[in-house]
């Protein structure tokens, strides 16, 4: 079963004037299922239940709708979290299941709201719509091996990118291997890095964050890993399974396309030719200073007048105030 998304690619493509075959190709599915969802009407191609049973919800649908209602009219920086409009429901009486998936039923039901929501003030149709992010939105981090030589002997290491979605300000961090333990460690200097946390982060299905990659945008987060990120009070978003092409331009659904794009970039600039330190410290400390120097000379792709450097201290005053590790 294709997503929506991979749906509405194949739909521009073929409107563009891409053959079947070339489509089938490139996305490594049929022709049968390329034709299947160019004829479908309005992007409709998988199954779609027409009742939705909420045997846990369904007395408290009411209050979670005038709660989630509540909740939009706040300002940005005021409204709750998901975990915390289940918390309130469970005050008066709810009995859903607050496990690994982290209010998993109260978040599916909020955001089919909110697509229904859209539906009612536009015309209907439900389609993919790239946006710009606003400062101190989001980021992206992803993971790349890098090979490089320490002291004197040949490495590959784990090298850790976080890309701040509005000013594209990067910071990246070469450790031994990919561990959770570094994971929490590169956020922290990441954050550190630009004096602030954004409100969300966006992130690819890497083992160290997700246990479980269901249908769509449906995860199970690493428990460590949800216990860190409501410590510097952040919102995980996950990428599609398997459309690394969803990823070319923001979207208000998440995607991880800046930091993959920023990881051939990096790698070009930064770890080619191979790099030869004495440590790994001594590694990352020029990594560092290369990331301070490539935004200060490093246009702004959508602010072309203005650095990375200069766009990025703008934004620094939209970002969260930095907790400890």
């Amino acid at each position: 079963m294709l997503v929506l998304e991979t749906v509405l690619r194949i739909r521009r493509e073929y409107a563009g004037g891409k053959a079947i075959k070339a489509i089938a190709r490139d996305l490594h599915v049929s022709r049968k299922v390329i034709r299947k969802a160019v004829r479908a009407p309005e992007g409709a191609f998988d199954y779609q239940r027409k009742v939705q049973p909420l045997p846990r919800i369904g007395p408290f649908q009411d209050r979670l709708n005038t709660l989630l209602e509540e909740n939009e009219l706040r300002g940005r920086r005021d409204r709750l979290r998901m975990t915390r409009i289940h918390d309130l429901l469970v005050r008066e009486g709810f009995e859903g299941s607050y496990d690994a998936v982290r209010c998993g039923a109260v978040r599916r039901y909020a955001t089919r709201w909110k697509i229904e929501r859209r539906k009612d003030a536009g015309d209907g149709v439900t389609a993919f719509i790239p946006l710009m992010f606003r400062p101190g939105e989001a980021y992206q981090f992803d993971w790349s091996h890098e090979d490089v030589e320490i002291a004197g002997a040949p490495m590959r290491v784990k090298v850790a990118h976080m890309c701040l979605c509005a000013s594209r300000g990067v910071y990246v961090r070469a450790y031994p291997r990919e561990s959770q333990e570094m994971l929490f460690d590169a956020h922290a200097r990441g954050f550190a890095f630009f004096d602030g946390v954004p409100g969300r982060g966006i992130y690819d299905n890497m083992k160290t964050a997700v246990t479980s990659v269901f249908i769509g945008k449906e995860r199970v987060f690493n428990r460590r890993f949800l216990i860190m990120t409501d410590h510097y009070m952040v919102e995980p978003t996950a990428c599609s399974p398997a459309a690394g092409w969803e990823s070319r331009r923001p979207t208000p659904a998440g995607r991880n396309g800046q930091v993959e794009n920023q990881v051939q970039t990096i790698r070009g600039r930064f770890f080619q030719p191979r790099l030869r330190f004495a440590s790994l410290e001594e590694l990352n400390g020029w990594l560092e200073a290369e990331c301070r120097r490539w935004a200060e000379r490093q246009p702004h792709p959508e602010q072309g007048e203005l650095t990375v450097a200069q766009v990025l201290e703008i934004e620094r005053s939209a970002l969260q105030p930095m907790l400890g590790p």
